[in-house]
């Protein structure tokens, strides 16, 4: 059976101003989850979380691909080099990694 489902690649800040990756597709329910203590551990203590940036990818693969990416980025890039992934072509976007300076 095919998945026919988006994935999305969401960012979130945290009460301490950290930032969470992560990827769902149910992203409503998920970020009720984080809230609610039930998502994941590093949120459970750091809440509550509001979202900052989220991209849709048509398979669970590149989605993870790109959270992977997202979470090697220093965290002043995260949310830029999401904004990217969205708006590049995704398989272009996961050939290429942002030079750090």
């Amino acid at each position: 059976m095919a998945d026919e489902q988006n994935w999305v690649v969401y960012l979130v800040r945290c009460c301490d101003m950290s930032l969470y990756c992560g990827i769902t597709t149910d992203l409503e329910r998920r970020l009720g989850e984080h809230n609610s203590g039930k998502g994941a551990r590093y949120t459970r203590s750091r809440r509550p979380v509001s979202l900052v940036a989220s991209a849709s990818f048509p398979d669970r693969s590149i989605a993870s691909k790109v959270e992977y990416r997202v979470k090697q980025q220093p965290s002043g890039r995260k949310i830029d080099y999401l904004a990217q992934c969205a708006q590049a072509d995704w398989s272009q976007a996961l050939r290429t990694t942002a030079k750090i300076a």
